[in-house]
């Protein structure tokens, strides 16, 4: 269920961000400039053959330690070895074969796992090298020669990673079926909503945080529909992240968001809204995800007439760069609320999956271009001269005009706005792409 999971280890100054990056075909950034959006990306989609799986870089989960390079590279193993599927071993054709890689070769051995032997830095072109056939020793199949510099042999890297996969059956789930990432910080109740959810003891429920350690399905199917709610371990602060295992859940966490049609942001009502919610948010909104967030534990908060209205007015600020998110007070201790949340659910995932006619669009932008001119810069004016609705999930609109540059963030916004408040599109993320047309044509 899901995309194969490939890790790619190796000891320090290898070449495993280096060939990361190569096979993954970009550069991926650490920071972005999007409100609440966390880009601590150890792992991306790749796809090879038509087939997509996921690549880790456990380059990005070494935890800080002063232990030696060899203890280090152990943990690095023993979590690939846990949860991924096959594993690429990446070794340095300069430096030879080292102790270190024998070891990590000696384990990796024992662990039942397919592992791909890559050795890097072969940079000329034709016949590996004599030190190349060095690497047979390590007892791990044939090498295979790659320059992740300039990308030789990565074709025969992911040729051999590929024959390890099974058969791609896809997830067990109709095309009707909502998938639904419940996410949120440890211990907010995610395991608890659930089961409530499910009416039973689907989830390990304990309040000790981080009980959940990998991400499992529990299927609900009623009067709203098939639900598939994926449990996450929760997300924290990455200086509270110490173990291996916490790390690699976090990044199953993101993997379940990819996974999902809507995601269910669960936050604490007693805690309120921290800077982690923001992040788990952020990316969510990153993916283009339906989301709601589900205040948790409301029965425990001490209430008057105002209480909800004043604590919505706060979530509404802290999550202005989601302004389109609906918010529902629930208690999965309780099970108040729980009940209408298959129908939010639902909801969002319709809107998610809305698509607006071509003629319909126009009719809006006419009118919204008539009350609000779009906007103009040395006497040159931006002209839209249409705009179409090419894919959903989140919904994408492609504006055709004269000047891109002149198509101002505050202008998409008006649009984005306008196109809300006449088709509604709550609950989900909504894109613009920009294409320049020569006014001749």
């Amino acid at each position: 269920m899901g995309k194969p999971v490939v890790a790619v280890v190796g000891r320090p100054n290898v070449g495993k961000s280096t060939l990361f990056n190569k096979l993954v075909g970009k550069r991926l950034s650490i920071v972005e400039d999007t409100p609440g959006v966390t880009r601590d990306r150890i792992y991306a989609e790749c796809e090879w053959r038509s087939r997509t799986f996921m690549l880790v870089d456990t380059g990005g989960i070494e935890p800080a330690s002063d232990d030696v390079i060899l203890t280090q590279m152990r943990r690095q193993a023993e979590v690939a070895v846990e949860r991924a599927d096959v594993i690429i071993l990446v070794t340095d054709l300069r430096s030879g074969v080292t102790a270190t890689d024998s070891d990590v070769a000696a384990m990796l051995q024992k662990c039942g796992k397919p592992v791909v032997l890559c050795v890097n830095k072969c940079d000329t072109v034709g016949e590996p090298p004599a030190e190349f056939y060095e690497f047979y020793n390590l007892g791990l199949g044939d090498p295979i020669a790659v320059s992740a510099a300039h990308g030789h042999g990565t074709g025969d890297l992911l040729d051999a990673v590929f024959s390890y996969f099974g058969e791609d059956d896809g997830e067990d789930y109709e095309e009707g079926d909502i998938k639904v990432a419940v996410i949120g910080k440890p211990n907010v109740g995610k395991s608890s909503l659930i089961n409530r959810l499910a009416g039973e003891e689907r989830v390990i429920v304990s309040d000790i945080a981080g009980t959940t350690r990998d991400a499992v399905d529990t299927v609900v199917e009623n009067q709203n529909g098939k639900f598939v709610f994926i449990d996450t371990a929760g997300l924290r602060k990455k200086s509270k992240v110490t173990g291996n295992i916490e790390r690699y859940s976090a990044l199953r966490s993101f993997m379940a968001v990819d996974r999902a049609d809507v995601c269910v942001i669960v936050i604490d009502a007693l805690e309120g809204f921290t800077e982690q919610d923001s992040k788990v948010a952020g990316y969510a909104h990153e993916q283009g995800k339906g989301c709601i967030v589900a205040v948790n534990k409301w029965d425990a908060v001490e209430k008057d007439t105002h209480t909800m209205s004043e604590y919505r007015k706060k979530l509404e600020n802290d999550f202005s760069f989601m302004s389109y998110v609906p918010f529902i007070f629930i208690s999965a201790k309780t099970g108040q609320r729980t009940d209408k949340l298959f129908e939010l659910i639902k909801y969002v995932s319709d809107q998610n999956a809305m698509r607006i006619s071509t003629g319909m669009l126009n009719d809006l932008l006419a009118a919204a271009t008539a009350r609000v001119q779009p906007p103009s810069d040395k006497g040159k004016r931006l002209k839209i001269y249409y705009m179409t609705q090419p894919s959903t999930k989140p919904p994408t609109f492609v504006a055709f005009v004269n000047r891109a540059e002149l198509f101002h963030f505050s202008y998409q916004r008006y649009l984005e706005n306008q196109i809300r408040e006449t088709f509604g599109l709550e609950g989900t993320p909504i894109r613009f792409v920009i294409r320049q047309r020569d006014e001749k044509k």
